[in-house]
């Protein structure tokens, strides 16, 4: 069973989307180049993809979640570019011996990657120029404030203390820094930019961000799910009351090419 199973729908509508200023950010590594490939690993419900459609020539879609991938293609149906859909984990990715991405994105997903594998593999399907940008920006989970600290208070008094990663498994934190990673890599010449975002959530938006998470689906919590959402409700609503559901978050992008 997937981390994510059920949670396609949710995240498709409740995830944050990437800041406009990462979007010009790896817009500027392909600019002047007559044919732009885009490969997005881990894509999730597309939001990378969708982001950059404009700029890109042709974008190839890899996600190993059927459920994911469906939403996905009804976010990219329709877009003035050619859209390959792949439902593949990032380490099996096989795409024709003459294909060559200009830019690989993978955003939030990382964490859950053979990344060695992954950027081994990269060395062969990208253009000599080409940028790989590895993003994110943690989560409710991670985020420090007196809302958020009060509600992973709640869900620890359902789930436990550990962080979970879908049923039955527990996060594995990666502390090593991706700028780390990268510099290691084929894709050894790495930049890291910070972004500072900040989110007005509202109570609606951060039960339905909870059920696309893999710490926080409905499915974890079993026949407690209706106590656990009227009280969750119940703390965000005295919350927003009190000042406001804001989220200060640093969405990082760090930018790897060849030496």
């Amino acid at each position: 069973m997937s981390q994510f199973d059920t949670t396609a729908p949710f995240y498709a509508a409740y995830r944050p989307g990437i800041p406009e200023e990462a979007v010009q950010l790896l817009a500027r590594r392909i600019a002047g180049k007559e044919h732009r490939a885009l490969l997005d690993l881990g894509s999730g419900t597309g939001q990378v993809p969708l982001a950059l459609a404009g700029e890109m020539t042709e974008i190839d879609v890899v996600e190993q979640d059927p459920g994911m991938l469906d939403e996905a293609n009804k976010a990219l149906a329709g877009l003035p570019v050619t859209v390959r859909l792949h439902n593949a984990p990032a380490e099996e990715f096989a795409p024709p011996a003459s294909y060559r991405a200009d830019l690989v994105t993978v955003c939030r997903a990382f964490h859950w990657m053979d990344q060695d594998v992954v950027l081994s593999h990269l060395e062969g399907m990208t253009a000599p120029d080409a940028t790989v940008a590895v993003m994110g920006d943690g989560s409710l989970w991670t985020a420090r404030a007196e809302w958020t600290d009060a509600l992973r208070a709640l869900i620890q008094e359902y789930l436990g203390q550990e962080r979970r990663a879908g049923v039955g498994k527990k996060y594995a934190a990666h502390n090593r820094p991706y700028r780390e990673i990268l510099a290691e890599s084929a894709f050894g010449q790495v930049e890291e930019h910070t972004i500072a975002v900040e989110r007005e959530w509202s109570t609606e938006s951060v039960i339905g961000y909870l059920y696309s998470t893999s710490f926080a689906a409905r499915p974890l919590f079993g026949e407690r799910v209706d106590d656990f959402e009227q009280r969750a409700r119940a703390l965000l609503d005295g919350h927003a009351a009190a000042g406001g559901l804001i989220e200060h978050a640093s969405f990082q992008v760090v930018l790897g090419r060849r030496g």
